[in-house]
């Protein structure tokens, strides 16, 4: 009876540290943080235990192999004469003797792989933190009691670790796959909503996505010459009921300033001719280069208190305009919807209607695609169209890829307005061009 109560506390015990060391090791860092900063003072102390963990783990090795030996021991004692009778039921022959401890063995051994390990290790990797925050302060109890062999076994670890040039302490750097891996697993769940999801990929999206993407092309700006008259500003207001124009001497890349709309409409108002005086343009004007990401950018605005900034390049050329609104437009994504006209247009299941402008990072979202081929070559759904026919594309011009089909179906001059997307019936691994239209 003493030798089975013997078994089952070691059994016990062996759960015990098998729960502890794979709660401590399966514990994330992020999570222990957030339960230590609501005052769990259990978490703080297994946040301390992984930074420095070898002499826990030095401990439960410790452990564990004597609870091995101590039940391989008793186990054999206390079974055998046991499993002696039940062999001598049906064999009673010279290998009786045998056969009793193989059955033994078979006994305790499953016994503590069941009860000792299995059981124990599944509870502790469905909820780490919660088991390793329970455990925590008793598997430092008996560390330090145990400190001489724990300091012996844990010097001749670091000793070897360090002749291989291994690392003797553990970091936790958090990268953001890491995140991304795990806003995935948790919109998957459904303990992260899928709004939410997309916000979270969106902020991701701003350091990887450049001004150009976001901002109005310079085609596409409306500004006033200085040299406009009443008539030619009227319609220009009225057309484009904008808050802000620019003012240009002759052409775009030769700016005053800027003025608002409302000093112009107040003269309008007043019955008196609109004049871009001096006293109306602002020349303090905002520049951003065309070089920057959405979140650089958004940093700038936060420091410039400007309505809009004008984007150049490196050659100091006006190549478009971006507004605070454009940002947070690529920031939310789906989840506001703005006024004005939409660069994406779905057809039916199949097809997209789709502007020339539109960022490539959008359509690969849109259609799930993977990669672009040297994506890095251009910003834009037409600039991958002229990449991949390396010259300006005509009507009908289309490329194959990854199972999509891209067509220009309005040209502007030397500008891709629209291209029709459709979905092909037998996707295609490779891009391939249309052959017919290539001179």
């Amino acid at each position: 009876m003493g030798d089975a109560l013997g078994i089952i506390i070691l059994i016990l015990f062996g759960a015990l540290f098998a729960m502890a060391e794979i709660s401590i090791a399966a514990s994330r860092k992020i999570k222990l943080k957030v339960m230590a900063d609501e005052g769990n003072d259990q978490a703080e102390a297994v946040i301390r235990l992984q930074d420095h963990p070898g002499r826990f783990f030095a401990m439960i090795q410790i452990a564990l192999n004597a609870i091995a030996i101590l039940g391989g021991i008793i186990g054999e004692q206390t079974l055998t004469p046991y499993t002696s009778q039940l062999v001598a039921l049906v064999y009673s022959g010279p290998l009786a003797g045998q056969i009793s401890f193989v059955l033994s063995f078979l006994a305790i051994t499953s016994l503590f792989i069941l009860f000792a390990d299995l059981l124990p290790k599944r509870i502790a990797m469905i909820m780490p933190e919660a088991v390793a925050a329970r455990v925590v302060r008793l598997m430092n109890g008996i560390t330090f009691a145990l400190t001489p062999f724990v300091m012996f076994f844990n010097s001749i670890t670091n000793l070897v670790l360090r002749i291989f040039n291994v690392p003797t302490v553990r970091e936790d750097i958090v990268t953001t796959e890491d995140i991304v891996a795990m806003m995935e697993a948790g919109a998957q769940h459904g303990s992260l909503q899928q709004q939410e999801y997309q916000l979270l990929g969106n902020v991701f999206e701003l350091e990887g996505r450049t001004l150009s993407t976001a901002m109005t092309t310079r085609d596409a700006i409306v500004y006033f010459d200085i040299k406009d008259d009443n008539a030619a500003i009227s319609a220009k207001i009225l057309e484009h009921p904008h808050n802000h124009f620019l003012v240009c001497d002759g052409h775009l890349d030769k700016l005053v300033g800027l003025v608002e709309s409302k000093q112009l409409l107040r003269q309008l108002l007043k019955g008196e001719s609109t004049q871009l005086t001096d006293s109306l343009i602002d020349k303090d004007l905002f520049y951003l280069p065309e070089t920057l990401t959405l979140s650089e950018a958004l940093n700038e605005f936060k420091s410039a208190a400007q309505p809009f900034a004008v984007v150049v390049n490196e050659y100091a050329m006006v190549v478009g305009i971006v507004t605070l609104k454009d940002l947070m437009s690529s920031f939310m994504g789906d989840l506001v919807t703005f006024q004005g006209e939409q660069q994406i247009v779905q057809r039916d299941n199949n097809s997209w209607l789709v502007d020339g402008a539109t960022p490539i990072v959008d359509i690969m979202k849109l259609l799930d695609i993977p990669e672009f081929p040297n994506d890095n070559q251009y910003e834009t759904v037409a600039g991958f169209l002229i990449y991949m026919l390396k010259r300006i594309p005509k009507r009908t011009d289309y490329i194959n890829h990854a199972g999509y089909k891209f067509e220009a179906i309005d040209i502007n001059g030397i500008r891709v307005e629209q291209l029709l997307v459709t979905r092909l019936s037998e996707p295609e691994s490779d891009s391939t061009i249309d052959s017919s239209q290539v001179s």
